[in-house]
């Protein structure tokens, strides 16, 4: 499976930079006055936005968008970050990809979920990126190459697209063709700033309240994937040398942290059961999967396993062993959203569109605002036929996530 934890475009034009300590010892960066301004990597990063969902395909999944922005706004107030604004962009493909641009765009592919094990390690991918943002590597690369053009960054904007879009060599080509000349240099230099992305990384993790160690961890299971691979290697290593001696870095910097054990929250393996569920080859696969898992001794209590069958069931149009389920989860646990929403969605797959609408209005006036809830009871209110309740519940979340045009796009329908 493709590794793809940075930006291609970074690890082609990234220089070097001095290894900082903790977050709270980090020099500003921004506003330096150099070629590339906050408003041209604002403008970057809306060109790169709009190619990649003309180009890419989007996982829309309300729950699965939801807790990708709480997880990343959790790590937020924590990493130094000029503008706090982000775009959270969730690329459906099931190889690991995470990636970080001007102008504040942050993207993951479902994938990531899937080989993370736990929310640290997942989390870990997600401070590096921002450690990326806060450093400004991009408009720091870019100062120190006073030959730059606009044709080479428009290459360079090219290349990022087509390596988070495709993960192919277009990308690879798209960039190297109009820096040609630099190339070993700036591999030379993303070396400094992966290393320095690592460290400013975990010191985002530790004050978020999350356990570095699972950076370490993560490079850990990067490497395993890069052995599976055979003479295949990854795009990622042909740029991004995951050496041992990185993540033995890792892992002691991780250990110089309090050692504290940080639980994973479980809203993180309901929606990587949920993802589990969305790329298995077929709804039987993914139901003969859950099923063996809920067979072995250590498994029996979880609930995101249970979930996970309760959601296979949904997808292999068995509704009524679904709803069991589901309607046992929430026995233990009657106010936990997804569970809710997933038991709204199960009622629409069956045309109950009132009965999916009467469970969730309730839910909203406990939860204004929360987006799982008001998107779902939207879409059950259109299937009652209440379209202009539907559309006050669409305009209410475009006022919130102005930048999530799928909500426009369902507003005008």
């Amino acid at each position: 499976m493709l590794i793809l934890v940075l930006t291609l475009a970074l690890a082609l034009t990234l220089p070097g930079g001095q290894a900082l300590g903790q977050t709270a010892d980090l020099p500003s960066i921004g506003g330096s006055g150099g070629l590339i301004s906050g408003q041209q990597e604002a403008d970057i990063g809306r060109q790169v936005l709009t190619s990649i969902r003309r180009s890419a395909p989007q996982i829309q999944d309300p729950l699965v968008s939801d807790y990708l922005s709480n997880i990343t706004y959790r790590l937020v107030p924590s990493a130094p970050l000029d503008n706090r604004d982000l775009t959270l962009v969730l690329v459906d493909s099931p190889a690991i990809n995470a990636f970080a641009v001007p102008g504040g765009i942050v993207g993951v592919n479902g994938g990531l979920f899937l080989n993370a094990e736990t929310e640290q390690q997942f989390a870990s991918v997600m401070a590096h990126e921002l450690a990326h943002l806060s450093q400004r590597h991009f408009a720091r690369r870019m100062e120190q190459q006073e030959t730059s053009t606009p044709f080479a960054l428009a290459g360079m904007i090219a290349g990022i697209i087509l390596s988070a879009v495709t993960q192919s060599d277009i990308g690879i080509a798209a960039i190297a063709g109009t820096q040609a000349l630099t190339v070993q240099n700036m591999l030379a230099y993303s070396r400094a700033h992966e290393q320095e992305a690592d460290r400013v990384g975990m010191d985002i993790l530790a004050s978020a309240g999350m356990d570095p160690r699972g950076m370490p961890e993560m490079f850990e299971i990067m490497m395993r994937q890069n052995r599976l691979q055979g003479n295949r290697m990854p795009e990622y290593l042909s740029t991004h040398p995951l050496t041992q001696s990185r993540v033995s870095d890792t892992r002691n910097r991780a250990e110089q942290y309090p050692s504290t054990r940080v639980e994973d929250g479980q809203e993180y393996h309901l929606v990587r059961s949920r993802l589990q569920v969305h790329y298995a080859d077929s709804a039987e696969d993914a139901v003969t999967v859950f099923e063996s898992y809920l067979a072995r001794d250590d498994a029996v209590r979880s609930e995101a396993i249970k979930y996970g069958l309760a959601v296979a069931y949904q997808r292999n149009n068995q509704p009524d062993k679904a709803m069991a389920i589901i309607d046992e989860l929430l026995d233990s646990n009657p106010r936990r959203i997804t569970f809710l929403v997933t038991k709204a969605e199960i009622l629409m797959d069956q045309n109950q569109f009132t009965d999916a609408r009467d469970l969730l209005r309730p839910e909203l006036s406990r939860n204004p605002g929360n987006y799982p809830i008001t998107y779902t009871l939207a879409m059950a209110e259109i299937g009652a036929g209440n379209g202009a309740s539907a559309a006050n519940h669409l305009k209410n979340l475009t006022r919130q996530y102005p930048e999530r045009e799928h909500l426009w796009l369902r507003l005008a329908e």
